[in-house]
């Protein structure tokens, strides 16, 4: 017999090789109904894997993320499946699940089409409803190597030669298909049901732009249609939401073929940024950060001491300047070691606080550029704070505190992961210890609920990431803490402790918006375009009936403007309807309408692009109004 600790705390005994599945079967017929996988001692396994010795086991539904990954897993498989049925010829490459469903690469003549894609969901209907048994099955190396070169799959031949030595080799069988796969898998293609095929993009193989150009189909299932039909409105409504379109639209900034990846800012997308900014200088005075400028190029030496010529080389630039090698920063941080080693400090100096708004730039793929989400040059708002070990949890707080008061100024909620240690980093796995645990109690000390994210550390420190949830429920990583024991020790930092020697500093690097670009882009899709008051680069547009209105309109204008309100005036010889439909496609907080009886009492009819009429009121109470919204930036 074993013992199975089961996700409550109780504990069953079973027989030595009882399955996943019958485990289920024994706690309720209507679990194993909706069980799609298990999780064992850790690890997500199929339904049919069998037990053999005392473990924990967490059932998993689609409400899991283990659970939705085997189901999304397995739409990937029918995919494929049905890609082969009316393809023969079709080479398989990859196809995983994924956050938000799933894709699968494919080696074919000619692109899919819109129409393509129709058909190949018809024949994964077809599949689904056939409720065909996944089987696992194990190959060793020439096997597997063999089974794919008979079925003419290069990719897949590939794929196998590159696994370790000693790796199991695993393949799911279902019906006439076979995949090389290490699943796991829902148990048949008839869970899947619901899905749907959103779209096709051209992908590299492995992501390398000297490989063949594959055709990539994306798409998304869930076990309910209701939460399909939720998933696609939600969809819709970010296409509606598109920062790229909205961008234009409101000129607020584009991206030109002249500079791929490089962003413009109009005027009105400057007033945003300005905005942004200034926010956040005031805010970091407040909790006593010192603002500094470094350069955009400095030499290859700086980058070999920071290690980043050997962990992120391939996505810097690099320029000559009198024969010698220099290189577009990629990150503001050497040039915040080079500003703290500049004098001596004593301990009693810090912790110092040093703030940036660094312009950076990254070589990014082209395929992955979107935006203002994606871009090869941005501004980070960083900081670096340096500082005794003992000051390290007060200090965590302190920015856990700034990022909060932050977030909840835009209407943000937000979920935090602690990110741990990745497969290529500096330093020891002591100092990588100390620096997770410290992260840990930090966040423990304030109760603060988190999630581990294994390996996805920086290449120097563990970090906790904010992400944010905008108002359709997309998350967005944004704001970031890394402790680093690394950065200090590559430069030689140091201060002068109570005891009269050197000591080392700890520091942190963060940010709150992450960049300034990607956060425009976030709000832009969050508020779809509207921004609140205090953000709108237009707050008021001032729409006279006729040309007698004119002096009057330019006199309200006059006073707004003297209240430090954006205000324009629309004094085309257009019908009023016509102007206001104008000034909602250009979502202006406030219109004011002024006419016969408006400039004859000193009033304004008021018009909100939320709530419609408001009336007519005097500008005094108007501007009363407008700058109550604006000061407690209300949203």
């Amino acid at each position: 017999m074993i013992q199975v600790t089961l996700k409550d705390g109780s504990k069953k005994e079973y027989r030595k090789g009882i399955t996943i599945k019958e485990v289920a079967q024994d706690i309720s017929a209507g679990l194993a109904r909706v069980v799609l996988a298990g999780e064992v001692d850790g690890k997500v396994m199929d339904l049919s894997a069998e037990l053999h010795q005392d473990c924990t086991l967490h059932l998993l539904t689609f409400d899991d993320e283990g659970g939705k990954h085997a189901l999304r897993h397995t739409a990937s498989h029918v995919l494929a499946q049905a890609v082969k049925h009316l393809y023969p010829n079709a080479k398989l490459a990859i196809g995983p699940a994924i956050d938000t469903g799933f894709y699968y690469d494919f080696d074919v003549e000619k692109p899919f089409s819109v129409e393509d894609l129709e058909k190949i969901e018809a024949e994964m209907q077809k599949i689904v409803k056939e409720d065909i048994k996944l089987e696992r099955f194990t190959l060793s190396r020439d096997e597997a190597i063999k089974f794919m070169e008979e079925r003419n799959e290069p990719y897949k031949v590939e794929l196998i030669n590159d696994l370790p030595e000693g790796e199991t080799i695993s393949f799911y069988k279902q019906g006439d298909f076979t995949d090389l796969c290490a699943g796991p898998h829902a148990e048949s293609t008839g869970k899947v049901k619901a899905f749907k095929l959103l779209s096709v993009a051209g992908a590299y193989w492995r992501g390398s732009e000297k490989n063949k150009m594959l055709q990539r189909i994306y798409g998304t299932a869930f076990t309910k249609k209701s939460d399909l039909d939720d998933y696609l409105f939600r969809l819709e409504e970010a296409r509606k939401r598109d920062h790229r379109k909205l961008g234009r639209e409101l000129d607020l900034f584009d991206i030109y073929e002249e500079g791929p990846g490089f962003p413009f800012f109009m005027p009105k997308g400057m007033v945003l940024r300005n905005i942004l900014e200034s926010y956040w200088r005031d805010e970091h005075k407040k909790r006593n950060y010192q603002e500094i400028r470094t350069p955009i190029i400095l030499n290859e030496e700086l980058w070999h001491r920071s290690g980043h010529w050997d962990h992120y080389k391939d996505n810097m630039y690099f320029t000559k300047i009198d024969e010698q090698n220099f290189a577009i920063k990629p990150m503001n941080c050497p040039g915040g070691m080079l500003v703290f080693k500049r004098k001596l400090h004593s301990y009693r100096d810090l912790p110092q606080r040093i703030c940036e708004l660094g312009l950076v730039h990254r070589h990014e793929l082209s395929g992955t550029l979107h935006g203002l989400m994606r871009v090869r040059c941005f501004t980070q708002d960083d900081a670096h704070i340096f500082m005794t070990p003992e000051q390290i949890t007060d200090e965590v707080l302190g920015v856990i505190s700034l990022i909060d008061d932050f977030y909840k100024v835009f209407g943000f909620k937000y979920h935090v992961e602690l990110s741990t240690k990745p497969e290529s980093y500096m330093g020891s796995d002591e100092d990588w210890e100390i620096a997770t645990n410290a992260l840990k109690k930090a966040l423990d000390s304030i109760k603060m609920e988190y999630k581990i994210n294994e390996g996805d550390g920086a290449f120097y420190g563990p970090k906790i990431d904010f992400h944010l949830e905008d108002s359709i429920g997309r998350t967005w990583q944004c704001g970031t803490i890394q402790l680093d024991f690394q950065m200090p020790e590559r430069f030689d930092l140091s201060y002068i402790g109570a005891d009269g020697e050197k000591h080392r500093p700890v520091m942190i690097h963060r940010v709150v918006f992450g960049s300034i670009e990607r956060f425009i882009a976030i709000l832009t899709e969050h508020f779809a375009g509207a921004f609140p008051v205090w953000l709108s680069p237009i707050q008021v547009k001032i729409l006279p009936l006729v040309d007698k209105h004119h002096e009057y309109a330019a006199k309200v204008q006059k006073e707004l403007e003297a209240k430090g309100i954006r205000v324009e005036i629309d004094l085309r010889n257009e019908k009023i309807g016509y102007k206001i439909r104008e000034a909602q496609l250009e979502k202006i907080p406030y219109m004011l309408v002024i006419g016969d009886k408006e400039m004859d009492n000193n009033m304004v009819a008021v018009r909100s692009r939320k709530e419609g009429d408001l009336g007519a009121m005097s500008l005094n109470d108007f501007m009363n109004k407008i700058d109550q919204e604006i000061k407690g930036k209300v949203i």
